[in-house]
């Protein structure tokens, strides 16, 4: 019986799904901190201005053909990736400030 016990708990521990994660970047000084990332699929990626004064948006031109709206200092943005890839954005208003997003299958 225990054994029994043993193999079912075993098994339910391997079937259990695994639980998206929120991932922060922090915008400071002109700069996605991290610049780079990588997550799992269904994780949800939060930008937060913590400048004083700057405000910035986060701009993936692969994925949206217009410019987002601007956010900030204590404002946010948040976006979550459904699919693997790779995805390179850049602030619009400051194009030097860029940053990428690996995707991977969980």
């Amino acid at each position: 019986m225990k054994m029994i016990s043993a193999i079912l708990a075993t098994g339910l521990l391997f079937s259990m799904p695994s639980f998206a994660k929120e991932v922060v970047v922090e915008i400071y000084k002109k700069k996605f901190i991290p610049a780079e990332i990588t997550i799992e699929a269904g994780d949800t990626v939060i930008w937060k201005n913590i400048e004083k004064r700057q405000y910035h948006n986060v701009w993936f031109k692969s994925l949206d053909a217009e410019e987002p709206d601007y956010f900030f200092p204590d404002e946010s943005y948040q976006r979550t990736f459904d699919e693997a890839g790779k995805f390179p954005y850049e602030c619009g208003p400051h194009p030097k400030m860029t940053g990428v997003v690996t995707v991977k299958q969980p």
